[in-house]
């Protein structure tokens, strides 16, 4: 990344697509992006004015909170990610770790390192906690609107969101190409009804939009005092999934993200809020469920079906997040390997981890379970959205400041308004704690506690493995010529390519001899979100037969070694894959007596090492070419 601002294009090559392409594009990205806070409008306004806000249902407070509501989808959304942080390309990639690794480039202290690193996790852990609730308040909220087909179908709404959801997560391992390419349209024809019943509204109540005026907040904070700041961890429900903009930039490029918010996305939202405002001012009755009590009653089962429709593609898109940010925390070593498998054969994007999706559907459905209805976990919705912003905020200074060399002062000057916003909401939202907002800070706290232990265990254990072995230069040195060497290649997997791998001495001493070829090879994984073919590998020639490879991969990637050493051919190193063993080391975790982490956080590392995906897997090696020699390490 240049020191100047960043250009504005991604992966995708959006500035160079055909027009019908580019309108493809920003149809997907309809689909894809705006799913969450497309979906938005079934619960926020009902919630505000309802158990979660108490506001009380008359004119300023309806016009006041329209305001706040239009005014955070300006400056949230509009000016901070759509204006600003899609401008932070990370090779055409978006997200909180591109971020991250972005705000890393500017080098600086070690301090300054760990909080990016801090940073970057709570954002992870926040989007995690997201992630569990989108699911549930989305898909239970438009299954309640069959309560306004018939109220004796209320019985109904728990078990149909249960099968819902399950389902939801049964079909994630078929990928979701097939239903992927629904989402679009669907999407587009629910953006559409959005605006259409909106509109409806505003036609016989257009005094409504005196609500632009941004001096409708003032007057609404004047009115009702504390009890408007409470409600604003209600009020912040119509920004939720904002962060899916700059997150899914790398799948559309910024321009088809900016086409579709500006162009429908925004209007159909402001339209629809505005609509349920008058519809309340016409008929406070329709509190129960405003955005159902907006359609003709003849069209309220078919609202039911597109809303429910929509919910599941919006937590289709965070489902599919989640994949995607837990690979790239794999590849970082925030967390153990795990199983990745690729759905599809065309789009790399497209993956499904077991474990992942399983932990997800478990915690999915215990919210519905447990908290019964979108009213309640409303109580839950609202803190990791606003900490996940106010982390992408504080990185997108740092970067603004580092690497696009803007003065301080004038990322302060920028900055400082947005993150004093959404802390606005953070500080409102800290009052849910007791009523279900302690939910998401248990699982960031909880995905915290995984990374931290999981990084320091990597690094005592290393320091036990490669801390006293011998240098690689010393030990080829003093190798005997002649030596008894046996044909073909052997690759030796080691994270520290400057000395002995553990396993090359264990099968030296045991087999008492040496392949012909050597190759000392060491996986790497890079700040940038994907390595081109031509800059992954590195050769070097140490003489006597050893070859030290560094591949280099980026955080978006799959290893597969087998396919990196073909590359090797073109660096003077040609690998007959038959005649190749890989050799690994696999270290056995016994408990210290004296152990350098906590007993709780040393129990939990082993347990995290236990469950880990082999290096076989992990690097796509063929096991019937793999051996594997163990060492144990006391942690």
């Amino acid at each position: 990344m240049a020191a100047s601002a960043p250009v504005e294009a991604s992966a995708t090559g959006d500035r160079a697509a055909t027009p019908p392409a580019a309108r493809g594009l920003v149809v997907a990205a309809i689909g894809i992006v705006f799913g969450d806070i497309g979906t938005s409008p079934i619960y926020a306004i009902k919630e505000t004015f309802g158990e979660a806000g108490r506001m009380p249902l008359n004119e300023p407070t309806v016009l006041g909170v329209l305001s706040v509501m239009f005014w955070s989808l300006i400056v949230i959304v509009t000016i901070k990610y759509v204006a600003i942080v899609l401008r932070a390309d990370n090779r055409g990639e978006g997200g909180v770790l591109a971020l991250s690794a972005l705000a890393q480039r500017g080098g600086g202290s070690k301090t300054r390192r760990w909080i990016i690193m801090g940073l970057a996790v709570a954002g992870l852990g926040l989007f995690y906690g997201d992630g569990l609730i989108t699911p549930a308040i989305s898909v239970l909220s438009a299954v309640e609107g069959l309560e306004t087909v018939q109220p004796a179908l209320e019985r109904w709404v728990l078990p149909l969101t249960v099968v819902l959801l399950f389902g939801l997560f049964a079909i994630q391992r078929f990928g979701t190409a097939l239903v992927g390419a629904l989402f679009g349209p669907v999407m587009l024809l629910w953006f559409s009804v959005l605006a259409v019943m909106g509109l409806a509204q505003l036609v016989q109540h257009p005094d409504i939009l005196r609500a632009l005026d941004p001096r409708w907040i003032p007057h609404l904070f004047h009115l009702e005092g504390f009890r408007a700041f409470a409600a604003l961890g209600a009020m912040v429900l119509c920004v939720t999934g904002a962060e899916a903009l700059y997150a899914d930039m790398g799948h559309f490029g910024p321009r088809p993200i900016r086409i579709a918010w500006l162009g429908l996305v925004l209007p159909a939202l402001v339209l629809n809020y505005f609509g349920q405002g008058a519809l309340l001012l016409r008929d406070p009755a329709a509190l129960e469920h405003p955005f159902f009590h907006m359609a003709p009653a003849w069209t309220t089962v078919g609202l039911v079906i597109l809303a429910t429709f929509a919910t599941i593609i919006a937590s289709q898109a965070v489902i599919s997040g989640v994949f995607s940010l837990t690979r790239q925390a794999i590849q970082l070593g925030y967390l153990p390997r795990m199983t990745v498998r690729h759905t599809s054969a065309h789009e790399v994007g497209q993956i499904y981890i077991p474990k992942v999706n399983w932990l997800l559907a478990t915690g999915v459905l215990a919210l519905v379970l447990g908290f019964g209805s979108s009213n309640a976990l409303a109580s839950a919705y609202g803190m990791s959205v606003t900490g996940a912003m106010g982390t992408v905020t504080v990185l997108a200074a740092i970067v603004a400041v580092s690497l696009w060399r803007w003065p301080v002062w004038v990322a302060v000057l920028v900055f400082g308004p947005l993150l004093a916003v959404e802390l606005t909401y953070v500080a409102a939202n800290t009052l849910k704690i007791p009523h279900g907002g302690w939910f998401p800070l248990v699982v960031a706290l909880g995905f915290a506690m995984l990374v931290l232990t999981w990084y320091r265990g990597r690094r005592i254990v290393a320091r036990h493995v490669y801390g006293g072995a011998l240098a690689l230069s010393t030990f080829i040195d003093t190798l005997s010529s002649p030596q008894s060497r046996v044909a073909g290649t052997a690759v030796f997997m080691t994270g520290n390519t400057d000395v002995v791998p553990n396993a090359l001495l264990h099968n030296l001493k045991h087999n008492k001899v040496l392949h012909e070829r050597i190759v000392i090879m060491t996986v790497r994984t890079t700040d940038e979100p994907h390595v081109p073919p031509s800059e992954r590998v590195e050769v070097e020639r140490l003489g006597k037969g050893f070859f030290r490879v560094r591949a280099h991969f980026g955080f978006m990637d799959s290893p597969d070694v087998p396919a990196t050493l073909e590359l090797c051919r073109e660096h003077g190193l040609p690998i007959d894959p038959m005649l190749t063993s890989f050799f690994l080391g696999r270290e056995t975790l016994i408990p210290s007596p004296r152990p350098e982490m906590g007993r709780l956080q040393e129990r939990l590392f082993i347990a995290m090492t236990a469950t880990a995906e082999s290096a076989t897997a992990w690097f796509a090696i063929p096991p019937d070419r793999v051996v594997e020699l163990g060492t144990q390490v006391e942690i």
